[in-house]
């Protein structure tokens, strides 16, 4: 019996990942549409720098990799909250649509935002809202975007934020799915500039732009997405020039043994290596 339900559950796993482009079509039929961006109940932020990653032990000492990630997460919960994530990934794709129906007739983000409680996202766990109260407003039409992972990783002394999740466009009229774009960013394993975790230790900021940099990349797959070439002819939005930064790991040199170090102040991780 439960052999017999494995090819279906891994079948139901994939259709869940799975993307379906949006026909312009689909988008012709859509009047009213309703915006919606949130974030999953324990997504984050959630570190795994050093867990994951051997590279830092030297550096780490008597500091435990688990307390260290623990520690770094306070550090990412400073840079940026749930609600701005959000937030910056619904207004940066709605505010990129060309200014024509349906983009023109979207339901009032405040409206929508009174009537699910968004405005409570740091507060109450980010649960799936009931979409039919969103109904009354107008819409026919759901576009959802939802993180459901984000934090820092590192990869062979190669740290980076990273960003998991999955927007989607749905009719609330029987609920079916006409867009869906999952998207998985991760700086660890790309050739994104080094996100040194001591520093962020020191600098929180770091982070936010790392995510800032990460959720408008997003924001413009999405766009595309919700443009679609056969309804809309014409150059897609480019996306913004982003300078390299260079890697910021300083290289391993030989150094003569140094005096006892004093203990790490609560809570805080180890000073990044000097410029």
């Amino acid at each position: 019996m439960t052999r017999s339900l494995l090819p279906f559950l891994t079948l139901v796993l994939c259709a869940g990942c799975a993307s379906q482009r949006l026909a312009g079509a689909d988008l012709d039929r859509v009047r009213r549409p309703a915006f919606i961006s949130r974030i999953e109940d324990g997504a984050g932020p959630r570190s795994f720098v050093f867990r994951d990653d051997s590279t830092y032990g030297d550096k780490l000492k008597k500091l435990e990799p688990v307390e260290a990630d623990r520690r770094l997460t306070v550090k990412l919960l400073q840079a940026v909250t749930r609600f701005e994530i959000s937030e910056r990934l619904r207004v940066n794709t709605l505010t990129q649509l060309p200014r024509e129906a349906p983009w023109t007739h979207t339901v009032d983000p405040a409206r929508v935002a009174t009537v699910l409680e968004s405005f409570l996202v740091e507060e109450v766990p980010a649960n799936a809202p009931d979409y039919d109260l969103v109904m009354p407003l107008g819409a026919d039409t759901i576009v959802e975007f939802v993180v459901q992972e984000y934090g820092m990783r590192s990869h062979k002394g190669h740290a980076g934020a990273y960003l998991r999740g999955y927007g989607r466009m749905f009719t609330l009229d029987g609920r079916s799915e006409v867009w869906r774009h999952p998207f998985e960013v991760d700086q660890s394993e790309s050739d994104a500039a080094h996100l040194d975790p001591f520093k962020v230790g020191k600098n929180p900021d770091l982070f936010r732009q790392a995510m800032t940099s990460m959720l408008d990349q997003v924001a413009l797959d999405f766009v595309k997405d919700l443009t679609p070439r056969e309804r809309r002819p014409g150059p897609s939005p480019s996306a913004p020039e982003v300078s390299a930064q260079p890697d910021t790991v300083a290289p391993v040199v030989a150094q003569p043994p140094k005096p006892p170090e004093p203990e790490l102040a609560p809570g805080e991780l180890p000073d990044p290596d000097p410029e």
